[in-house]
């Protein structure tokens, strides 16, 4: 059985090895432009029809507001009265279950009037007349026409529904025209409006309807619902009219969350209302005084949760505190979609990871600046959202260039060894006699401290100098045995055939370049360049084929020698 293990185990290793040679006689290189020419069209159907790095985006985006360093504080002239499980338990002995009685609304707005809040803002839909309580609906109205600062909700149904409504849009309190449009005179929509008469005679009504995306979760808000050439005023926006705040510009808005839920101030409705009740009351009489009240409730029992970017059960009354909050100050996000931005951004990141792969300088350097480009284009998000209200969304191009360098690590990873520039291989490819040149070069470190990372610099430096094919390895001297008497040495070798003058003298040429500019690169790293390294030149001719490898091993022994006897020379003079 292990045998047969052993067997397939090497049989799937040596597939795998033929692959990737295959892979690098077909592609080589080239494989990264091939890759990035995927990937540009790729980046310019989804910009333009496809779409899914999109919801890629809006997962970011809600990790990003979710773990904010700096979340916004909440108004704290905003308070919530909640009508919550304690409240629904505590008036249920006298009221029954929810809904109450309106009576007990009435006598809520007509004790907290007596504060002077700023606003008080019902979160909850009156649609229906109480036919078994007309007398407590009358009173209820009654307490509305006597103030003049509650603000009531409305509900914009279905537009498959404004054909069957009879409500003309013309004589909904608070609509107006559509600059960009001509308003439909005699337009019906969909709507359910407060059933009583003061509320829709003071005109103080908006929707409280919310944006839902196709995940399901809320980010957005209504500013405005456009319809027949009509803007249907948002609560929040009808709120902000009455007191002179900035409109903003867009048809919704992007939520700016002030925190998780129950960041804002909650008071127990059925505390405030006992309160009001009691000859010995017990909370400050300026409790509400110039705040904006919303009434709401947090119950599970009455369903008023929503899918947030901050919870997946946000109090729904909290969502349109936080819509407030930001029509109040401005400062509700702005999410620009700069598509052709993203795609510029996405397609540089790309095409540079290929062109650095496709040098090949600098090895694992790669890796570094690929990371570290992720961690500033990740890193420039987050700030963006917690120091400004300016979400630069870059999850995108930062996806799409995780994808491209995976897949171009793995080809790299892959056939790495069959593409490296090998001049034993080389040599091996070729028949007959062989001309090879090796280079030795080895740092002094008694002179100079020659870490690893300057090393490779320097290897780079030597690499790039010339244009002959040649091989540039360093030898570390972390190897066991006779190869760990050579740290920090750097090996060149070049091969060409014996008959090929042409590529002999080029061979010769860059030689001679590297020895009269190696000291210009050392100058570059090392701090004393005179005497900080010694080298050798060694040239000798091998058989090409099978016993190529044998004739290298030859030749670097010969070198070796003949190093060693040139070191002896200069100590004697």
């Amino acid at each position: 059985m292990n045998n047969l293990k052993l067997l397939i185990t090497s049989r799937i290793r040596f597939a795998f090895v033929e692959l990737s040679e295959f892979l690098a006689r077909v592609w080589k290189r080239s494989f990264y432009f091939y890759l990035a020419g995927f990937f540009t069209v790729f980046a310019v159907l989804d910009t333009t029809t496809l779409h899914i790095t999109s919801e890629m985006r809006t997962a970011a985006f809600d990790a990003m507001v979710r773990y904010r360093i700096f979340p916004p504080k909440p108004d704290p002239d905003i308070i919530i009265v909640d009508i919550n499980e304690a409240s629904l338990a505590a008036l249920s002995k006298e009221y029954g279950r929810w809904p109450w009685p309106r009576q007990v609304l009435g006598e809520f707005v007509e004790g907290i009037e007596q504060q002077q809040p700023k606003a008080v803002v019902f979160d909850i839909l009156f649609s229906d007349a109480d036919i078994y309580n007309a007398d407590s609906d009358a009173y209820f109205n009654a307490a509305i026409a006597s103030a003049n600062n509650l603000f009531f909700p409305m509900l914009r149904l279905d537009q498959s529904a404004d054909a069957l409504s009879e409500i003309k849009l013309a004589q909904v309190p608070g609509v107006l025209p559509s600059v960009d449009e001509s308003p439909q005179a005699d337009a019906t929509i969909a709507l359910i409006l407060p059933h009583f008469a003061a509320a829709l005679e003071s005109g103080r009504i908006g929707t409280h309807n919310v944006v839902l995306d196709s995940d399901g979760i809320v980010r957005k808000y209504p500013v405005y619902i456009p319809a027949y050439g009509w803007k249907v005023p948002s609560l929040p926006a009808r709120i902000g009219r009455e007191f002179g705040w900035p409109e903003p510009s867009t048809e919704q808005i992007l939520l700016n969350w002030r925190g998780k839920p129950f960041s804002y101030q909650y008071v127990s409705f059925a505390d405030v209302y006992a309160d009001m009740g009691s000859k010995n009351k017990k909370r400050s009489a300026s409790e509400f005084k110039d705040k904006i009240v919303i009434v709401g409730s947090t119950a599970p029992g009455l369903f008023d949760l929503r899918a947030t970017p901050m919870a997946r059960m946000h109090p729904g009354v909290e969502v349109l505190a936080t819509a407030i909050d930001n029509t109040k100050h401005g400062d509700s996000l702005r999410f620009p979609e700069g598509r052709i931005w993203y795609l510029l951004i996405t397609l540089a990141l790309i095409w540079a990871t290929a062109w650095a792969f496709y040098r090949e300088d600098g090895r694992g350097n790669i890796d570094k600046l690929f990371g570290l480009s992720q961690i500033i284009l990740i890193g420039f998000s987050f700030a963006s959202i917690n120091f400004s209200n300016t979400y630069i969304n870059l999850a995108g191009p930062v996806l799409l260039g995780i994808a491209y360098f995976t897949l171009a690590r793995l080809y790299a990873t892959a056939t790495g060894k069959a593409m490296e520039q090998n001049m034993v291989r080389s040599a091996s490819a070729r028949q007959g006699d062989v001309q090879a040149t090796l280079m030795l070069i080895r740092f002094d470190t008694r002179i100079n401290v020659i870490p690893d990372g300057m090393l490779e610099k320097i290897r780079i430096g030597l690499n790039r100098t010339g244009s002959a094919q040649k091989s540039v390895e360093v030898l570390k001297g972390e190897q066991s045995g006779l190869w760990g008497l050579f740290e920090k040495t750097i090996a060149l070798s070049w091969a060409a055939d014996s008959t090929d003058a042409d590529a002999l003298a080029l061979i010769e040429a860059d030689v001679a370049l590297l020895q009269s500019t190696l000291p210009v690169l050392l100058g570059r790293f090392v701090l004393h360049v005179d005497n900080a390294t010694s080298h050798i030149v060694h040239q000798g001719r091998l058989q090409g084929g099978t016993q190529a490898a044998e004739g290298w091993r030859i030749l670097f022994a010969e070198a070796l020698i003949k190093w060693t006897q040139q070191g002896n020379t200069n100590e004697k003079k």
